[in-house]
């Protein structure tokens, strides 16, 4: 099999059937049969390789995964049934009691959330860097520290972090460094390349690309992914084979839409920089963002999100919204659909205001999901939300 991303997206598949279908069929089905007493005997034993139960593998979701394995340069994955579950499962499968996680302040919402209230229910402790003071990353390293943690890039601010610099800092303090590719997808970014032990992502963003199911995934390292695996074997988040379908289906244009969010994105991050109402904006592949030289290092493109601030603050902020004909006001995020998000009210609303200033998430900042309409019209919606 070639190892171009391209390819890899159209062409691994799973095996065709006695029909001989060119394109992958639906596996509509809770479990599988079994020849014989010994064959399900020998199967449950896991002395022979085959889908047993639809909750722990299916051909669809074994096709799903094989691709982003492939992309990721991992050697084993499992697929979830949302972003999130895959989030919760890789923590839950490989922390015990009394175990420490370090991680980047800047998380999605619910990661937060996840790390302050229901972790601490398991004795599972959690101590946070800014993105801006990765050289404080050893300072809160501790015995029992097992993780180190970051999304990258941010969500919603889009930030940068050094993913090479937080593997060496793992790898010297034992730690196994997770990340969330979510805003970058394999296509953009690959943090195994840079020392990550695991890979995690919301398949729901830009891998669909249309805003239709729901899917998470998680891959890595097989020792640690076998952990996981036996985990959501048991526990049960596993995603649905027609999702599985669709988000394969979703990866074989990838790099194509990728190609156009990110077109689109840096325009409009041009365009609003420019703009005089706006006070400053993030997009990676901006010179003006603070970690533009990271960026440039670790990312194919800068992706499709564009945050920025609104002079005026919560006031002028909800008046840009309600000003928006074209664009969707959204939480989602990798539609083919611009969306806008203001995620202070949103999809940070749980943080306090001190949480929310440290992440940098200000009530004027708004989240821009650029798609794949026409970027003049983009531009045109956004201006003139902005003019009035």
């Amino acid at each position: 099999m070639s190892q171009n991303f391209e390819t890899q997206a159209v062409r691994i598949q799973t095996e065709r059937s006695q029909f001989s279908e060119h394109s992958t069929p639906l596996y509509l089905t809770s479990s599988f049969i079994f020849e014989d007493a010994e064959d399900m005997r020998a199967s449950f034993a896991e002395e022979k390789q085959r889908n047993l139960y639809s909750r722990f593998s299916n051909p669809n979701t074994t096709e799903f995964v094989d691709k982003i394995v492939a992309m990721e340069g991992a050697e084993a994955g499992y697929a979830f049934a949302t972003g999130m579950s895959a989030v919760f499962s890789t923590f839950a499968a490989l922390l015990n009691s009394g175990d420490h996680i370090v991680s980047s302040r800047s998380v999605f919402g619910s990661t937060h959330s996840l790390f302050t209230k229901y972790l601490p229910k398991w004795n599972i402790e959690t101590s946070y860097f800014k993105v801006n003071e990765v050289d404080k990353v050893k300072s809160l390293i501790q015995p029992n520290t097992k993780i180190l943690y970051a999304e990258s890039p941010t969500n919603p601010a889009v930030d940068v972090l050094d993913l090479e610099l937080l593997s060496i800092i793992a790898k010297k303090h034992n730690l196994l460094l997770v990340v969330d590719n979510c805003f970058a997808t394999p296509y953009l970014q690959n943090p195994i390349k840079f020392g990550a032990d695991l890979v995690i992502h919301s398949a729901t963003k830009l891998i669909d690309g249309q805003g239709r199911v729901l899917g998470g995934v998680t891959v890595g390292k097989a020792d640690l992914v076998r952990e996981i695996y036996l985990f959501s074997r048991n526990t049960g988040p596993a995603m649905s084979p027609f999702n599985a379908w669709v988000l394969s289906k979703s990866l074989e244009t990838l790099a194509v839409r990728a190609d156009k969010h990110c077109e689109n994105a840096l325009k409009v991050a041009q365009f609003l920089e420019s703009h005089p109402e706006v006070n400053f904006v993030k997009y990676p592949f901006l010179k003006s963002h603070p970690q533009y030289e990271v960026a440039k290092k670790q990312m194919r493109l800068g992706g499709n999100i564009v945050a920025f601030e609104i002079k005026g603050g919560l006031v002028a902020g909800k008046r840009f919204l309600n000003n928006i004909k074209l664009c969707s006001l959204s939480a989602n995020l990798g539609d083919s659909r611009t969306i806008v998000t203001h995620p202070s009210s949103t999809t940070h609303s749980k943080l306090s205001e001190a949480e929310l200033l440290e992440v940098g998430i200000t009530s004027g900042l708004v989240r821009c999901s650029i798609g794949l309409e026409c970027i003049d019209d983009i531009v045109e919606d956004l201006k003139q939300a902005l003019n009035n």
